[in-house]
Parts: C-alpha cells; structure tokens; sequence
C-alpha cells in the first residue's frame, strides 16, 4: 500500500516540461532516422547527371567523321557500320567527310568535341600513328585526345610491280626485284600516294633492308600512284591489298609479296616480305572508331559493344574478306595498347624514311 502521505505532488508546470522534453527527443530521432534513409544511399553511390547521362545514352543522332574523301575504303566501311550502329543504338548516326592535311583536320574536331560519345572518328594508321612524326606539329595527341572504341579493320599492303616491267626484266620474286635494283642502282623508281604514306615507309624499309637506292616518287594519293604504275611511269609501288585486289585478280600487274608478317587470307598464295628474307618487315593499313578522351567509360562501352556486334555481322564480315582485312576482335584496353605500339612503330619508319610534311 503507497503511503501517500509521503508522495511529492507533481505540478503541472512540470507536466509541461516534461512533454515539451519529450516532443524535442521524438523529433530529434525523426530527423536523425531520416537522414539515415537519405544519406546512406548517397554515401553508397550518388547518381550525378553524368551517371544519368550515360545510362540513357544515346538520345540523339551521332556525328561520325571520316578525315578522307569519299569514296574510299575508310570511308565506304564507315558507312555500312553507320547503318548498322543506327539499329543497335536506336540513333541516327550521321558521316561527314572532312579530308585535309592527311586526315589531320576530321580527327582534331574529334579530339577537341565535347567528351560525351557523340562524335566520333574513324581514325587510321595514319592520323594515329604516323602523322605525329610526319608533321612538324598536328593540333591534337594522338593518345591523350582520343578514346578508342573499335579497330574496324587491318589490312596488309602489297608489292606491286608493274606487268610490263616484270615481264621484260623477268622479275617473279621479290629477290629478282632486289637483284635488278643492285645492278640500276638509283633507277628503280617507286610511287606511292604521298610523302610519309604507308607505301612510301614501305619502300624506304625495302631500300634500307635490302640496301638497294630507289628514287621516290610521291603523288597527290593512291589513285594517281595506281595509274602511274599501270601506265609506267614507275616501276612499282606498295599499294593497300583492297585497292590493289581487282588489279591483282585481272593480272594487270604483277604481284610480289604482303608487307605484314602474316600471309594474306584474301591471297593466300603471296609470299610475305619476311618470308623473301626482308626482315624485319610489317607495315599494315588499319583503321578504327575513337571517340573523345574523357568520354564515360559507360558510354564508350556501350559504343564498343554496338561497334563490335556491327562488325560480327555476315555482310559486314564478307565485305571486310573482300578488303583483305585480318582483322582480329579487341577490347577497348588492346585497342588502346595497339594504337601506342603502332605509334612507337612508326615513329622509327618515319624518321628512316626522311619524310616530312
């Protein structure tokens, strides 16, 4: 039983206090509790309008720049890969030519456009590899301003002699055309589409492999070297395999030997430069898509993986067969790999060569 007499009576100033303690308690868990439900989230990975960004991509049509003039191989591949890539990504995908200063002027709107994936390039060995140490100076870096996304297609150049020559001078190998050359020394002309092109690095190399002279005759592209070597004008020329094939099959002139270490698919029965004794010996046409350095790596992905499925379809496939191309798939990072071995490759060829622009 309570004795009440000893209770101490509770005033009603107290009560107030009392609640008023309380209700401050309450909402100081309330407030704390819900900054636990919103914080702890953001602390676990905030979404930030890049994020969002990336997710959605694409939500606009994709601008994608060839450097060269239409009509070439780069460009007729850029744009089947355009239609396909539309279908994948559900975006148009916009080609534009912008030829100049072998390929310099459509790669550095690339290298300087916003880095969010919707410009693209399709880069080559030349804008990649070897204009660095072509030019005097370029307005980009060829590493550090540009996000690989796919290497689209590598294929071999080829020793091409013209029919007439060879057939006069009994020329059926690669070592009769050194033989000739070592007994003409600084008669043997060779054309190529350009000073410090891939068919002009490719015969500095044979000069300074095989040790034989040869004067350089550089033309205002690969077409016009074709038609010099057709009409004799020079005796040969290391021509792209794809812009060489059809001349090749109508034995309007006489094919020696790829500059690549592998034999060609496309024409299995040509014998390498190293395997004619000419080694080392690998100078090869490659091009591929890059995209602006700083781009997300989400949204580079996501291009890599549109680009790649593009390229595994059967028409797209046949026709790179039908270019000679050896390509073989590879993720962002060996694209990103390649490009610098290539870089450091050709930094040596171009200064063997003595080519500048």
């Amino acid at each position: 039983m309570v004795n009440l007499s000893l209770a101490v009576p509770i005033r009603p100033q107290d009560l107030m206090s009392k609640w008023r303690t309380a209700r401050l308690l309450v909402a100081a868990l309330l407030v704390f509790g819900l900054g636990l439900f919103v914080t702890e989230p953001r602390a676990q990975g905030r979404t930030t309008a890049t994020d969002a960004a990336s997710v959605n991509f694409p939500t606009k049509p994709l601008r994608f720049i060839v450097p060269y003039p239409p009509g070439g191989p780069l460009d007729v591949m850029a744009r089947v890969l355009a239609e396909k890539v539309k279908t994948s990504l559900g975006q148009p995908v916009v080609v534009e030519n912008k030829p100049g200063a072998g390929g310099n002027i459509g790669a550095d709107l690339i290298a300087k456009a916003q880095p969010d994936g919707y410009s693209l390039v399709m880069g080559a060995v030349a804008t990649h590899a070897i204009n660095p140490w072509l030019f005097a100076s370029i307005p980009y870096d060829s590493v550090k301003d540009f996000a690989p996304v796919a290497l689209v297609a590598a294929v071999p150049n080829v020793l091409l002699v013209n029919l007439d020559f060879a057939l006069k001078n009994n020329i059926q190998t690669v070592q009769d055309l050194i033989g000739y050359a070592r007994a003409h020394p600084g008669q043997l002309n060779y054309g190529s589409g350009g000073a410090g092109s891939a068919g002009h690095l490719a015969g500095a190399l044979l000069s300074a492999r095989a040790k034989v002279e040869m004067v350089h005759i550089p033309y205002q592209g690969a077409a016009p070297a074709q038609l010099a070597l057709l009409s004799g004008q020079s005796a040969l020329m290391f021509d792209n395999l794809a812009a060489a094939a059809n001349l090749i099959r109508e034995q309007k002139v006489k094919a020696l030997a790829v500059t690549t270490q592998a034999r060609s698919g496309l024409l299995p029965e040509l014998s390498t430069m190293q395997d004619a004794g000419i080694a080392p010996f690998d100078i090869g046409t490659w091009f591929g898509v890059f995209t602006t350095a700083g781009t997300p790596a989400a949204v580079v992905e996501k291009l890599h993986i549109a680009y790649m499925a593009a390229l595994a379809e059967l028409d797209v496939k046949e026709r790179l067969k039908i270019m000679g191309s050896e390509t073989t798939p590879m993720s962002v990072l060996q694209l990103t790999e390649f490009v610098a071995t290539e870089r450091a490759k050709y930094q040596e060829l171009v200064k063997l060569s003595g080519a500048t622009n």
